[in-house]
């Protein structure tokens, strides 16, 4: 359910999030009243702090005790409230900026090997920004179709041949749509009309990601075709999205001993289960940083903050996972991220994340796949 607030309610939530932020206590009236001009008095900020509190943004740890965010709290605070004056703004953009400075200063990665390369940006990452820093090693490089081929093995059964620019081959085998008997042709006819077909899918297709074959829109193709389109549709859609699982693929990981001092990880069970999420089931972790795109952002590069609850493996509900991806081209090969406790410093950990994207993503393209 959606919140609606008034300016003063965003006012003080704002202030009581970046309080907590600041100093892992319980927030209370008289705190925002000596650290912020809030222009209203200690009883009316008590007063919406109630408010916000009926509504989910905030919740006492104690019944004496001043309140702190909630997850639902800081999600307001990361889309509606991170950068509510142009002296927060200005801060966003130096921290972007010191980021790629630190990376370009501490990185060459003109000589260095790419694991190098995304071992060192993984550290600078994690000292940046006080988490633990998560970089996936890039995506297999035999991500470009080279040649594909349909081969009739028998009646009505048709085999998809692929082979990719790191010549790569892979093949699926599939039953044809069954074809009108007065419509049917003997296999020499099928054989030449695979052929053409085939033919005609290498010069529209040649060259591509099979991240866009994935998401092709095969309305478009010739309409003579359209006999073979739906199978061909979800036979490719089907094989790209297996050459594209996420597997054996390692992530980097950095800043997991300072992370662990924060007071939120005191409890030994928690860490542990952390510990072991990042050590021993890294798969799990790699598809929910590095999800693959909507057709619509193809090409794009966003920062994805789950808070809490939105995370949906176990041992990081009570963390915040900000990630981005870096790309070769207009492809995303890989992700960036760093994880925390909730209470994060939201503008730097959003910076840091899509800076350290974009030069990876601008050093990605020095590699030949």
């Amino acid at each position: 359910m959606e919140v609606q607030l008034t300016n003063r309610q965003q006012h003080i939530l704002w202030a009581t999030v970046r309080h907590y932020i600041a100093t892992a206590e319980p927030v209370g009236s008289k705190a925002l009243v000596e650290e912020y001009d809030l222009g209203v008095s200690s009883a009316t900020i008590r007063n919406v702090m109630g408010v916000l509190e009926k509504s989910g943004l905030l919740y006492q740890p104690h019944a004496s005790a001043g309140r702190i965010p909630s997850d639902s709290g800081y999600r307001i605070y990361v889309d509606q409230l991170i950068t509510p004056s142009l002296r927060d703004v200005t801060r966003t953009e130096t921290l972007g900026r010191e980021v790629e400075v630190a990376l370009q200063k501490r990185l060459q990665w003109e000589d260095w090997s790419l694991e190098t390369l995304l071992q060192g940006a993984a550290q600078i990452l994690a000292t940046l920004s006080g988490c633990i820093s998560l970089i996936t090693m890039p995506q297999t490089t035999t991500a470009l179709l080279r040649h594909l081929q349909l081969v009739q093995i028998e009646a009505g059964r048709i085999m998809l041949i692929v082979v990719t620019e790191g010549y790569e081959t892979h093949s699926k085998l599939m039953d044809l749509s069954p074809i009108p008997e007065e419509t049917q042709r003997d296999s020499e006819v099928i054989d030449r009309e695979l052929q053409i077909v085939s033919n005609f899918l290498n010069s529209h297709l040649r060259g591509r990601s099979l991240l866009e074959l994935a998401n092709l829109n095969w309305s478009e193709l010739d309409q003579e075709f359209q006999r073979y389109g739906e199978f061909l549709k979800n036979s490719v859609a089907e094989l790209t999205r297996r050459t594209l699982a996420p597997t054996a693929t390692q992530i980097m990981v950095r800043g997991v001993s300072e992370v662990l001092r924060q007071p939120e990880f005191s409890q030994l069970q928690q860490v542990q289960t952390i510990i072991h999420l990042l050590e021993e089931e890294q798969d799990q972790l790699w598809r929910l940083i590095f999800e693959e795109p909507e057709p619509e952002d193809v090409g794009k590069s966003r920062v994805t903050v789950r808070i809490g609850a939105e995370n949906p493996l176990e041992p990081i509900r009570t963390c915040t996972l900000i990630s981005s991806t870096y790309r070769r081209g207009s492809i995303p090969v890989g992700s960036v991220g760093v994880l925390g406790p909730t209470r994060l410093d939201y503008e730097s950990a959003i910076a840091v994340v899509a800076s350290a994207a974009d030069y990876l993503s601008e050093a990605f393209s020095y590699f030949n796949p």
